[in-house]
């Protein structure tokens, strides 16, 4: 990202509707020394931050959560405006999310934060007392996407602020208002203002911030970006998490409902256009159910309603510009090709605007078709059938890609079986995507889906560094294992491992009695 950072210039970002190509806002781009110098200014502030009472961090995070609250509409009205999400979907999978996450830092935040003491078990540890401190990392940098631009960086925002970091935010340059909103509502719930910045660019200003002197860095973005980000990471051993999208599996067995199924999968595969790292983007289907759950599936399409997000009833808005799009087109087509049903859609909408797409339900496709290996990320629905959970659990397993997965059931030990074989960082059964708005659960995946956790504890054990601390109760005798070395010391040494770990009773006893030799050394030095 060297490279890039130097391409940096004062170039205007234009936040524009995806849905009407209304222009919403005009911004400057960060240039690398402003986003330098705002990382300067954050770590300036951040001891004093630090050095906050819990109980006052937690009274800022509480004012925010009451005021996003009494904003609701108009934050859930912006976001749809500047992602194209249809409003209830930015109340019920952005805002709301957001206000639960507070709510989880509000409750659990002194608990976390709060010295755990450490029992030691070996013997000859017994007259110290440890204990572990959670210190914060100084200024977390976060580079958050636009498909979930309020949600994302505002929960991982929490985390760090009540944990004691402080914050520099590169949001996507297609939803920087909705960035700068989250910045306003936590400056009116009176955060000092350096503590939480927003720095606002295309890509290179994300390689100005993670080369600036910030001390970790939480990126949620694609794969190839992500790769990007950890190789200039790794040059200065940066700590880094990386959410680095999905290609999540729905596995539905031959006992599933199929009504509730079905309609399952429009919601998995549809909401946000399917513009979500933890939508459905592969179904499988027992064979017995498969052609009814596609008749199901094709009947629900067609009832679906597709337009600007701004309208009551929308359920399935634009994607977010050309480009993400015709990938989208691009992968349907070319499965068509390669033998795959077009069942609906696969078309564009031109009617309603340039950037939307029809629902669109694929049958027979195969796992070696592009559209099952490389995320989508668009309104597409993918189907095929197996004949065994053991194939089931096989093809769902077949990704570079292990963030979420879904099983569906009518018995729930037979969902739980499948649930624990699947290589995914969380598996939900007659459900998906939910599991995000889970203020307790972790958020993150296995393989190419990328590094750590964020949300509930796993995530804020992200935002703090562990600092074991051990105090000795006889500070004035030498200790046993000091310097004086020799044969007889060997021997003890020998003969205190035997008194701890010998099964053997003689054995242990004989360690015992000669390791009573190491009360009576003296230290040499």
């Amino acid at each position: 990202m060297a490279s890039e950072v130097s391409a940096v210039s004062s170039s205007v970002i234009v936040s524009t509707n995806p849905a009407t190509g209304e222009v919403l806002g005009e911004l400057g781009s960060a240039t690398p020394a402003e986003v330098h110098d705002a990382v300067a200014r954050a770590k300036a502030v951040q001891p004093q931050w630090q050095a906050t009472p819990v109980r006052d961090r937690i009274a800022v995070l509480r004012k925010f959560q009451q005021l996003l609250n009494q904003r609701r509409d108009e934050v859930a009205a912006l976001i749809c405006r500047e992602a194209g999400k249809p409003a209830a979907e930015a109340l019920a999978t952005e805002v709301l999310v957001v206000l639960d996450a507070g709510e989880f830092c509000i409750r659990n935040a002194h608990r976390f934060l709060r010295e755990q003491p450490l029992p030691h078990g070996n013997l000859a540890m017994k007259t110290k007392r440890g204990k572990l401190l959670r210190d914060p990392y100084g200024v977390i940098g976060i580079i958050a996407p636009w498909n979930y631009p309020f949600s994302i960086p505002a929960v991982e925002t929490l985390g760090a602020l009540v944990t004691g970091n402080a914050v520099v935010l590169k949001p996507s340059e297609f939803t920087p208002l909705i960035a700068l909103e989250l910045r306003r509502l936590l400056l009116k719930a009176e955060l000092p203002p350096d503590l939480m910045q927003v720095v606002i660019g295309e890509g290179p200003v994300g390689g100005a911030l993670t080369e600036s002197a910030i001390d970790k860095l939480i990126f949620t973005g694609s794969l190839a970006t992500g790769k990007r980000v950890a190789e200039s990471a790794a040059r200065r051993l940066l700590p880094v998490v990386l959410e680095l999208g999905g290609k999540d599996p729905m596995i539905v067995l031959d006992d599933a409902d199929l009504e509730v199924t079905s309609s399952g999968a429009m919601w998995g595969a549809f909401m946000n256009a399917g513009q979500t790292c933890l939508s459905t983007e592969r179904c499988y289907v027992h064979r017995t159910l498969y052609e009814p759950f596609l008749q199901k599936c094709r009947e629900k399409i067609a009832k679906l309603r597709v337009g600007n997000g701004l309208e009551s009833e929308i359920e399935i808005g634009p994607m977010i510009h050309e480009r993400q799009l015709r990938i989208v087109d691009e992968q349907v087509r070319e499965a068509v090709e390669c033998g795959a049903r077009l069942l609906a859609g696969g078309t564009r909408l031109r009617e309603l605007g340039p950037n939307f797409y029809a629902p669109t339900l694929l049958a027979d496709v195969t796992n070696d078709m592009r559209i099952m290996q490389e995320e989508t990320f668009g309104p597409v629905l993918p189907v095929a059938p197996f004949d065994t959970d053991d194939e089931a659990v096989r093809l769902a397993n077949d990704s570079n890609f292990g963030l979420a997965a879904s099983v569906w059931t009518g018995s729930r030990r037979r969902g739980e079986a499948v649930a624990a074989r699947v290589k995914a960082g969380t598996v939900m059964l007659n459900d998906m995507i939910s599991c995000f708005g889970i203020a307790e659960a972790p958020h993150g995946g296995f393989k190419r889906s990328g590094i750590g956790r964020t949300h509930g504890e796993l995530g804020l054990q992200e935002m703090v560094q562990v600092k074991y601390v051990d105090v000795d109760l006889m500070p004035r005798m030498a200790k046993l294992w000091w310097f004086g070395y020799g044969k007889e010391y060997y021997r003890q040494m020998g003969g205190f491992a035997d008194w701890l770990f010998a099964r053997n009773w003689a054995t242990k006893l004989k360690g015992g009695l000669i390791s009573i030799g190491l009360l009576r050394r003296s230290n040499r030095l």
